[in-house]
């Protein structure tokens, strides 16, 4: 193997790719840098809305109980009216009959008292005869 001597020329080449390396070494650094801080930024981002996915969570489990609770309520009062309707269907059922029966008693009683009515002129005739 031969040796070769370095040249002043060849000095000069290795010293600039010596510090192209330096250079690109240092552009290396500062983008590792940046990359870590584009991490540490995206982590928190990451923690940032996973804190509001959980208050989301939380927000619409309350919103879930409150809409089961207002249905529960409705449920209730459907059941109510439903109970008061037909309350009301009865009551109206027995006014009917009451007022049938009502009825019935004034015709009786509007037949009675014509029958009263003509025995009272059938007297009153009668009284004018004598």
């Amino acid at each position: 193997m031969t040796t070769q001597r370095w040249t002043d020329e060849m000095l000069d080449k290795l010293a600039s790719s010596v510090e192209q390396i330096k250079d690109s070494v240092g552009q290396v650094r500062d983008s590792v840098e940046q990359v870590r801080d584009s991490v540490e930024q995206i982590k928190d981002s990451v923690e940032q809305v996973r804190d509001s996915v959980d208050g989301l969570r939380v927000t619409t489990q309350a919103l879930l109980q409150v809409a089961a609770q207002h249905q529960q309520r409705m449920d209730m009062f459907e059941e109510e009216m439903e109970s008061m309707k037909q309350q009301y269907a009865e009551e109206r059922q027995r006014h009917a009959e009451e007022m049938e029966k009502i009825r019935q008693r004034q015709a009786e009683n509007d037949q009675r008292f014509n029958i009263l009515l003509e025995e009272v002129r059938f007297l009153i005739r009668g009284n004018k005869n004598d």
